[in-house]
């Protein structure tokens, strides 16, 4: 299966297999080989000290993505509430000193739902989708939707409870997700109304926090609750169409994380933090079959698993600049 099938299965829903020997790339195989052996006590205990090093550093990438995403959505705020019309509009749709903005999803399912294509919206659209193509996709889940954001902060407090035995993690199917998608893009169409809008966490709080709260949060606060005690992650994991639309755009996106094999200590760093933990399958051991693969379509490129690699086996790219 070429990489760029299985990145698109994965975003699906399939689960990760192990792959077959003859697959790797003869240089894939001689670093799996020589990771085979068993490690010195003084391998080990490196291991454990670069671990220890890397937990006390501050996390970066992180700390990078909320100021932008913070930015971004003050920006739409402060837009409306200051009416200085820099920004008009939320997230969902917008206009940026004039000129016409539009979410993928949002548009996809008000083309669907209204069975024609408006110049303004089209030209919004194609902007942003080459934006995010650019940029890689799902990027726009980390560094700009709102409640990405929420749900990190649910996160922590959930891992905290989850210590405590206080909260339970269920784990649903992941093809949830593309089912959700094909069922309101048909809904789109058949009631011609917009029906994934009414429910979206994501315009629910952009709008909230342009214009002020309303109702709507109840269901916002609802899958927050159910995220910190029942299931970690749970909408942004297996329900949310909007990442499923973005992982189809940064499908090819020049915009990667790159992974380097030969470095690689496989501690699993990276996977206990991962929001989508199956796109870093590839760093168990003799899983990889290169030896520097991109991660997939459904990477959302936060940047959690390059703050927290000991070793730098993690890396962005963007392909087509450097080496």
């Amino acid at each position: 299966m070429s990489s760029l099938k299985q990145s698109l299965a994965l975003l699906f829903g399939r689960t990760p297999t192990r792959p077959d020997p003859a697959s790797f790339s003869p240089e894939a195989a001689e670093i799996h080989q020589q990771q085979s052996r068993r490690r010195t006590r003084e391998e080990h205990n490196h291991i454990l000290e670069e671990r220890r090093r890397k937990r006390e550093e501050p996390q970066r990438w992180r700390r990078r993505r909320w100021a932008v995403l913070l930015l971004v959505n003050l920006l739409f705020a402060l837009s409306y509430r200051l009416d200085i019309q820099l920004v008009e509009g939320a997230l969902t749709g917008s206009r940026f000193v004039g000129f016409h903005m539009a979410d993928l999803n949002s548009a996809l399912q008000v083309m669907l739902a209204f069975k024609q294509v408006l110049i303004n919206l089209l030209i919004g659209t194609v902007t942003v989708f080459i934006a995010w193509w650019l940029l890689g996709g799902r990027t726009f889940c980390s560094w700009v939707c709102p409640y990405h954001l929420l749900g990190e902060l649910a996160e922590m407090l959930h891992l905290k409870l989850r210590s405590r035995g206080w909260a339970m993690n269920i784990t649903f199917d992941r093809r949830t997700r593309t089912w959700l998608w094909l069922t309101f893009a048909l809904l789109a169409f058949i009631t011609s109304f917009t029906v994934y809008e009414t429910i979206s966490p994501t315009g629910i709080v952009s709008r909230a926090l342009v214009y002020g709260p309303g109702l709507a949060l109840i269901w916002v606060g609802m899958l927050l609750l159910f995220e910190i005690f029942v299931s970690r992650r749970a909408w942004c994991r297996y329900a949310c169409p909007i990442g499923l639309t973005y992982g189809l755009v940064g499908a090819t996106s020049p915009m990667k994380v790159q992974y380097h094999l030969a470095s690689c200590f496989h501690d699993g760093a990276c996977r206990k933090v991962c929001l989508v933990p199956h796109v870093l399958d590839l760093t168990k051991p003799k899983r990889a079959t290169e030896a520097i693969t991109d991660l997939g379509a459904d990477c959302t490129r936060c940047g959690r698993c390059v703050d927290v690699c000991p070793t730098a086996s993690l890396q962005y790219k963007f392909k087509g600049l450097g080496k």
